[in-house]
């Protein structure tokens, strides 16, 4: 028995030391969530020799991690750039497109907040900071709160795009690294409000509004206002572990995971 429990020992020993890194960097939107997720579903079926370090840092990040080496895969939730994808170019990688998945961007606001439904049109003035107190839009009366991602988040840019027309944000919007943190913020302000991916629109303390009299739900992605594709980006020969998670995240098992988490498979729709 010794002999055989030294064998098992020594064998896990070796996979240990030839266990492969697979770095993955990107969005807090995939990184934060879904793609831990999706990495244990991907060992717990027999994948035991890779190693994964994910970096949940915003889109933006992907690329230039992409470009130097240091991550196989990149997460978007967002489309690259042309000038990004020039620059992977100057470096000899020239990266390939994957749909991962459908996501849905949700206006929540605090669970005691009077409103539960918003218009395209409020929700714009209220993120470009026309619309400055809830009394305005019959709330209760109080100065509003508005809770975004940071500047190297696709989010961040996705929602100038999607709701505000491609204007500002006032400059009295807080800034937070990631959906968790802008959900934990608006739960506690009473006057809070944000935008979260919908994996994070159920968040204890915070409410997801009806948006021209569509709820953010999975099977109303097609007609709900704020809805995004998010992407995998990774170099046109990828290594043999990118491969090898990317399959299986596209496999119906990793599709699952994904419904699981919160997030639309990209096969739904």
């Amino acid at each position: 028995m010794k002999t055989i429990n030294t064998l098992f020992t020594a064998i896990a020993m070796i996979s240990m030391a030839n266990a492969q890194t697979l770095s993955i960097k990107g969005s807090d939107t995939l990184g934060a969530k879904l793609v831990p997720q999706l990495a244990e579903g991907f060992k717990a079926a027999g994948n035991t020799g890779v190693k994964f370090e994910i970096a949940a840092e915003g889109s933006t990040t992907a690329f230039p991690a992409l470009a130097n080496g240091t991550a196989q895969i990149g997460m978007s939730s967002r489309k690259i750039k042309d000038d990004e994808r020039t620059f992977c170019r100057t470096k000899g990688v020239y990266l390939k497109e994957h749909e991962i998945c459908h996501d849905m961007l949700v206006v929540i606001v605090n669970k005691n907040s009077p409103l539960a439904k918003l218009t395209k049109e409020q929700v714009a003035k209220i993120f470009t900071g026309q619309i400055k107190d809830w009394s305005e839009i019959g709330g209760a009366p109080g100065k509003i709160s508005i809770y975004t991602r940071n500047t190297s988040s696709g989010t961040y840019k996705d929602w100038q795009k999607l709701a505000m027309d491609g204007r500002d944000y006032p400059s009295s919007s807080l800034k937070m690294a990631g959906n968790e943190q802008i959900a934990q913020e608006v739960a506690k302000n009473k006057n809070g409000i944000g935008y979260v991916g919908l994996a994070y629109s159920k968040t204890t303390g915070t409410k997801a509004t009806i948006i021209d009299g569509v709820e953010p739900v999975g099977q109303n992605a097609k007609k709900y206002a704020f809805a995004r594709l998010c992407y995998f980006y990774a170099p046109d020969k990828p290594t043999a572990e990118a491969d090898a998670f990317m399959k299986y995240v596209e496999s119906d098992p990793g599709q699952e995971i994904v419904r699981k988490v919160g997030f639309i498979p990209a096969k739904d729709l």
